[in-house]
């Protein structure tokens, strides 16, 4: 059986992403051309609907007329956020380009893998990642002409041009917009984070993603204006989702610019730098990855700073547990909403309404309109209602495959068009989806399912505990994986045999049997993660195959 959604279908046209944001009916937009929509916090300097626009066209004239760009070619975009970031997008998009977003913390290695793998024609970065820039650039055999730089910094030596040399008016009357086929062209080649293996190109087309900021819109457009507030400026958002990442590529580019919701972008987040700009420019929501969530709830610094403005926090891009949702809520009196989405789903898939977050704590809210979904067991069949099994999902937004790649894009997708999305849900009588934990992540005791994500965010709960990563090793006495928690503890508390032992013991006492910290309780500096949030336990797991025997409490 197939779940619907429990929205109506909204009409999707078949038109490609630069005409659905800005050759929309005037009558269509609520809200004004001049409207600023991109701030930068570290400058103040501010682009409007209009701004972006011509700086885009000018853009993409310049890419056809200097670099004679052709349609289906590559652009890849390694840099920090900036608000220069969406005009290089959409001219890329006009010139009829394809946009390849990636981490600017890779190395030359990773780098140079996505340029090969993409076949990029260009390369778009900041001052700072130049020279990794330049070496990747030089192992893909792309001339160091076809760097070129964003932000204020430039290339001393000359060789590199800044963006804005790209630029020119004098080409926009030369060159016109390139045809796009919205169904059959890419907008987007999204390098997926490679968590459990090397990162695969999503290929997601015009439609795809015309589909998915419309489905994103119905849901968020209901809550958020562009007008109004203390300003008349409408709900601003803090940026601080990378834009390299599909999460922020669709929240904090493509949906500020649909629905005319300014944000103020940080280059990176920092939380001091955060908490200062929600002060300044009073900002109202956000869209952040669970750790953010983690700092507001517990950071000391949150304490100094006046953030009566916040109305919403929106978590997404990992599961977000109800003890840091009630966290933030006892500490700041500011509600947590949740998401879902994947870079194969174009991004947005489920999302709870503002009205919900209370009621339904945990829960990554309903299905988006045009989608359906099924929860199915390890044979394909789908499981009986309440009960927690592969989340499958089809709509517009899926992509089309992975680049490349035809092998691993039959695993993924079936042949009627169910993406598999390797996530374990479960869905309520009431529509609403609770993400369980990764398939490939739950541990296995001897037999029984132990979802790490459930442990940790019991752990998380624990006034003691800073964050927490809990993986599953191998316990060769009893030939079986066991959890064990790598653990960070509050500044002052010191970590020891006994502090181990008694976080075990307090988590026993909350779970069954079969989910007890059997490999032990480890104390780390810190827990890594990705840029968008997701904890890497295979660099965990890594560590634990380091360690010579599994040791902690046996209990």
């Amino acid at each position: 059986m197939a779940y619907q959604s429990s929205f109506p279908p909204i009409p999707i046209p078949e038109t490609d992403l630069w005409s659905l944001i800005f050759r929309r009916d005037p009558k269509n937009v609520p809200f004004p051309e001049t409207k600023e929509i991109f701030t930068s916090a570290k400058t103040g300097v501010s682009y409007s609907l209009a701004t972006v626009r011509q700086s885009a066209h000018e853009f993409g004239c310049g890419l056809k007329a200097r670099w004679s760009w052709r349609k289906g070619e590559v652009l890849t975009l390694y840099t920090p956020n900036s608000i220069d970031t969406a005009a290089t997008t959409m001219g890329t998009l006009w010139a009829g380009g394809i946009i390849s977003p990636a981490n600017p913390l890779y190395t030359v290695e990773e780098l140079t893998r996505q340029l090969v793998d993409s076949g990029s024609k260009g390369l778009v970065t900041q001052l700072a990642h130049l020279p990794i820039a330049r070496e990747a650039a030089s192992r893909a055999n792309l001339p160091e002409s076809r760097i070129i730089l964003l932000g204020e910094g430039r290339d001393n030596t000359g060789r590199v041009a800044h963006w804005s040399q790209m630029r020119s008016a004098k080409y926009t009357y030369v060159f016109s917009r390139t045809a796009i086929e919205p169904k059959k062209d890419l907008a987007f080649l999204v390098y997926s984070s490679g968590t459990t293996g090397l990162p695969k190109g999503v290929c997601l087309t015009h439609h795809n993603m015309v589909s998915n900021v419309l489905q994103f819109a119905f849901m968020e457009g209901r809550t958020f204006h562009p007008s109004g507030g203390h300003d008349g400026k409408g709900d601003r958002q803090l940026g601080v989702l990378p834009l390299f990442h599909i999460y922020g590529l669709m929240c904090g580019i493509l949906g500020s610019l649909y629905l005319g919701l300014e944000i103020v972008l940080l280059e990176r987040f920092e939380m001091e730098e955060a908490l200062r700009t929600i002060e300044k420019y009073r900002c109202t929501f956000a869209y952040v990855p669970p750790p953010i969530i983690l700092a507001f709830g517990k950071h000391p610094a949150v304490d100094g700073y006046d953030l009566s403005s916040l109305k919403m926090l929106h978590s997404g891009a990992a599961p977000l547990t109800r003890e840091l949702t009630e966290a933030v809520w006892k500490r700041l009196g500011v509600p947590v909403k949740q998401g879902f989405g994947l870079s194969e789903s174009g991004s947005v898939t489920h999302v709870q309404s503002w009205d919900e977050w209370g009621k339904f704590m945990g829960s990554v809210g309903k299905l988006v309109p045009n989608m359906e979904a099924r929860i199915v067991d390890e044979e394909g069949e789908v499981v009986k209602d309440g009960e927690a099994g592969e989340l499958w999902l089809k709509g517009p937004n899926i992509f089309v495959g992975y680049y490349k790649q035809p092998e691993k894009t039959g695993e993924a997708l079936t042949s009627d068009g169910w993406f598999k999305t390797g996530d374990v849900f479960r869905r309520d009588k009431y529509g609403n989806y609770f993400c369980v934990d990764r398939l490939k992540e739950l541990i296995k005791y001897k037999g029984f399912p132990v979802p790490p994500a459930e442990l940790e965010g019991l752990l998380i709960g624990h006034e003691e505990v800073v964050d927490v990563c809990v993986i599953g090793v191998e316990d060769k006495d009893q030939a079986t994986e066991v959890p064990r928690a790598y653990i960070v503890l509050k500044s002052g508390v010191e970590p020891s045999d006994g502090k181990a032992r008694e976080m075990a013991d307090w988590l026993a006492n909350q779970v069954a049997p079969h989910k007890k910290l059997r490999g032990g309780v480890r104390f780390v500096d810190q827990v890594p993660k990705s840029p968008s949030g997701k904890i890497l336990r295979r660099l965990m797991r890594e560590q634990a195959k380091k360690e010579d025997r599994v040791s902690g409490p046996k209990l």
